[in-house]
């Protein structure tokens, strides 16, 4: 995952701001989140796919990609859990 000056930070923030734009007294922050979840997966599948020429050229490579989106997931997830521990408040 690159963070150089190419806008990523940015590109996430805005994701996060629109996920917080969600949030009310009807809808939980589990929610916002799964949806979150959800449209990444539906994002990143799409995107994924745009790269092969046939069904049968994604479906050979299909493990490799879904332990590559696991994996950067998995990093980003515990950078910012770390981060959160360092750093907790409580409420």
């Amino acid at each position: 995952m690159s963070t150089n000056d190419n806008g990523f930070l940015k590109r996430a923030d805005a994701l996060i701001a629109l996920a917080n734009s969600q949030l009310d007294e009807e809808i939980t922050q589990g929610e916002v989140s799964a949806s979150f979840m959800y449209g990444a997966a539906r994002f990143n599948a799409w995107m994924a796919s745009s790269s092969f020429d046939t069904g049968a050229d994604l479906a050979s490579e299909k493990e490799k990609i879904v332990e590559y989106f696991l994996a950067e997931y998995k990093l980003a997830l515990e950078e910012h859990l770390k981060n959160h521990i360092e750093n907790f408040k409580s409420n």
